[in-house]
């Protein structure tokens, strides 16, 4: 069964317990998060490159590593696998369109049923949000040392931002480094639009024990309020963030079928 929350919680997608159903539907008030591991034996790296159109294949062999093309084959077959819950067609038959900065989309004029969907993978992780009739980004990153991420919070972050994180203790500036930047780019895939609006020109909640916000938009005092950001608890080692446009909506998490 699958456990609704609401939009304020956060919830551990590895506690949610058995996979859903063969199909599934979408509802303008739920964004279902989902999550695969992306260690898995070779059988299940093969069936998604079965499934895989041919400039995903090609894609995946332009990793120099095996093991990443692995990954990318798995983080793609698995989007194929679950968005064809929602259309309710066979994973390989879907067909993918790409805005002028890359994201992915499916063509509405194709699907009854259009999902809005987002996915992101780092380490052995891919998490994938879906929802319908709103805007949807999510980032995950493995947390590692970063010699320099002080300075990269001083190059690409607000100057807002830059303050608070200089304000919090020295033991907690890496954890809020990962949790600004997974918050920032969330709302940045949300939007679809690339580096048009630059990281430094908008502002989220840093400390890594404070509730994700989007705080405010340079230029654009309303737009903020529209949006909801949301950590979300992955592995250990990993962070995780969400965000959403509009109100009323509850997170559905998810693991993807073996």
């Amino acid at each position: 069964m699958v456990k609704q929350v609401h939009n304020d919680d956060v919830h551990t997608p590895a506690n949610v317990g058995q996979s859903p159903p063969a199909t599934s539907t979408l509802t303008p008030d739920r964004v279902d998060v989902w999550w695969v591991s992306l260690d898995q034996p070779l059988p299940a790296v093969q069936r998604c490159a079965q499934i895989l159109s041919a400039d995903e294949r090609a894609r995946a062999a332009r990793f120099h590593f095996e093991r990443d093309q692995q990954r990318f084959t798995l983080a793609r077959g698995n989007l194929r696998r679950i968005l064809a819950r929602y259309l309710g067609v066979a994973a390989q038959t879907i067909q993918f369109h790409y805005n002028t900065y890359g994201k992915p989309g499916l063509e509405a004029a194709v699907y009854p049923v259009t999902p809005q969907f987002n996915l992101s993978h780092a380490g052995n992780l891919a998490i994938y949000a879906v929802t319908t009739e709103r805007a949807v980004g999510i980032d995950i990153e493995q947390m590692r040392p970063i010699t320099d991420f002080s300075q990269l919070v001083e190059r690409f972050f607000s100057v807002q931002e830059y303050t608070q994180f200089r304000l919090l203790p020295e033991q907690r500036r890496l954890a809020a480094f990962f949790a600004g930047w997974t918050r920032k780019e969330a709302y940045i895939k949300a939007r679809g639009s690339g580096l048009t609006l630059p990281l430094n020109q908008f502002d989220v909640t840093l400390n890594p024990d404070e509730p994700a916000r989007l705080l405010r938009i340079q230029g654009d005092p309303h737009t903020a309020a529209r949006w909801i950001l949301r950590d979300l608890a992955v592995e250990p080692g990993y962070v995780a963030a969400l965000a959403v446009e509009g109100q009323g909506w509850n997170l559905a998490c998810r693991q993807a079928p073996e």
